[in-house]
């Protein structure tokens, strides 16, 4: 209808702390089912409300993301006072379609392994053709979306940006996927098997060897003196060689509201802090080697 264009375009209120985009152009997602996911999106053929979504993603509109069995729900922040209220809802499979699921992924051991790794294999949508279900919607029948924006368009603007969102998160979390398809990554690994054709069996863990504790002091003036510090005790002290491993091996932050990347974000302060804790440590070193006096110890 002509109408429509007939009215301005409204400017959504600016956000503080909302959840921004990683990526700043082109296009969203990386991994292939990141982009499996978009690619139902804009097959919604909504024009020029993805354009929009995608700047609402970016500028950070987007206030809260929630990720459940079936369902999303979220808040996006549009031009009235009040964020609106978007949710997406996907049907989830039932159990026993999940045990036939497992059963074609234990059939190849290639399957099993890679998502034990977690990391979604390249082809696992033939092992959900076997079983004769989909990981992705066949059609746009099988989702719901709604938002409480009075936009005639469904999916509109503010649907969109939260679409393209979850296709970031599924980059740094695959297995959100099957969350959204009523399982998670738990009840998934836990029955798989990386030998073709096994059956998943749960074992318990073998307990690790506890050494025996030493025998406490007799004396109690000697048991509450203690022992001697050994010089070594902390053995090598040095400044890692990878700066930010432990986050670096976790991943991202779980929808970042940060204006940088989050590795790029908290690498500087990994880097200073390690630097700070060795000139510190080295400082307590050397003042515990000399004697009140001046004398060396």
């Amino acid at each position: 209808m002509w109408f429509r264009d007939f009215y301005p375009k409204s400017q959504p209120k600016a956000v503080k702390g909302g959840i921004k985009a990683q990526s700043k152009t082109g296009a969203f997602g990386k991994s292939w089912w990141a982009k499996r996911w978009i690619g139902v999106l804009e097959s919604f053929n909504i024009g020029a409300r993805l354009g929009r979504g995608r700047s609402y993603a970016r500028k950070g509109q987007v206030t809260a993301i929630n990720i459940g069995p079936g369902k999303v729900t979220a808040k996006v922040q549009g031009s009235m006072p009040t964020p609106y209220a978007v949710t997406i809802t996907l049907p989830q499979l039932g159990d026993k379609d999940w045990e036939k699921l497992v059963a074609e992924l234990n059939a190849q051991a290639v399957f099993a392994a890679k998502l034990l790794a977690g990391e979604m294999p390249q082809d696992i949508e033939t092992a959900f053709t076997k079983a004769g279900l989909s990981l992705f919607p066949k059609s746009l029948r099988e989702i719901e979306t709604d938002c409480s924006c009075p936009d005639w368009s469904n999916p509109c603007k503010h649907i969109a940006a939260v679409y393209y969102l979850i296709g970031e998160e599924f980059d740094r979390d695959p297995f959100l996927l099957f969350r959204l398809r009523g399982t998670d990554r738990e009840r998934i690994c836990g029955r798989l098997s990386p030998t073709p054709g096994a059956n998943a069996t749960t074992t318990e863990p073998i307990p690790e060897p506890v050494a025996a504790p030493e025998p406490l002091a007799a004396d109690a003036t000697t048991f509450w003196a203690g022992q001697p510090v050994p010089a070594d005790v902390c053995g090598e002290v040095r400044l890692p060689p990878v700066s930010a491993a432990g986050p670096k091996r976790l991943g991202g932050f779980p929808f970042w509201r940060g204006t940088d990347r989050f590795l790029e974000a908290i690498a500087p302060t990994y880097s200073a802090a390690a630097q700070r804790g060795l000139a510190v440590f080295e400082a307590e070193s050397s003042s515990s080697a000399v004697s009140s006096d001046g004398s060396a110890v």
